[in-house]
């Protein structure tokens, strides 16, 4: 299993990393709310690697079953792996690349509320929230969590269908 894991864990990581890399620098040219659907969309292309690596994994039995859970830890591995590599990603870019993503993103969020008209309590509010957001974010274990949370659902629901559709029962008598 481990050679299966690691090898569409790093996959996996690969094309998340990809697409990060080929559009969060252009952020403002997409647009926050395309770079949300692109981002997620790449995270499902990227995840389809979780059902191949469970295939791959089921193969390599041979004759023995794969139950639930152990196609569900492979899975659930190699989701892991790639979300290892979407969290060191991020670290690099944010740090080296767009260090003043929060306050682009709070400028963003504000200037979108201001056209939908919002009241000026509305917009004290989310400024406010905005600052807390910014001072969390500056901390490390925040971030990575923060960070860690974005692909891994989609990941999890991956592993879930996977393990789900893959599995297979053993024969009568075994």
């Amino acid at each position: 299993m481990k050679k299966t894991v690691l090898t569409f864990g790093c996959l996996s990581g690969a094309i998340i990393v990809a697409m990060m890399w080929a559009t969060v620098p252009f952020i403002e040219q997409i647009g926050y709310d395309w770079g949300a659907v692109v981002g997620y969309t790449s995270m499902v292309l990227s995840f389809l690697f979780v059902f191949f690596g469970v295939r791959s994994y089921r193969e390599h039995l041979g004759d023995k079953p794969l139950t639930f859970g152990g196609a569900f830890t492979a899975g659930i591995l190699i989701t892991l792996i790639s979300c290892a590599f979407y969290v060191m990603s991020w670290e690099i870019m944010y740090t080296n690349v767009m260090p003043d993503f929060t306050d682009r993103y709070a400028a963003y969020t504000m200037d979108k509320l201001r056209g939908e008209g919002a009241s000026q309590a509305v917009l004290d509010a989310s400024a406010q929230s905005m600052a807390d957001f910014k001072t969390m974010y500056a901390s490390l274990p925040a971030r990575v969590a923060f960070t860690f949370i974005e692909p891994f659902p989609v990941g999890l629901l991956m592993t879930l269908v996977a393990a789900a559709t893959l599995r297979s029962r053993p024969l009568k008598g075994q």
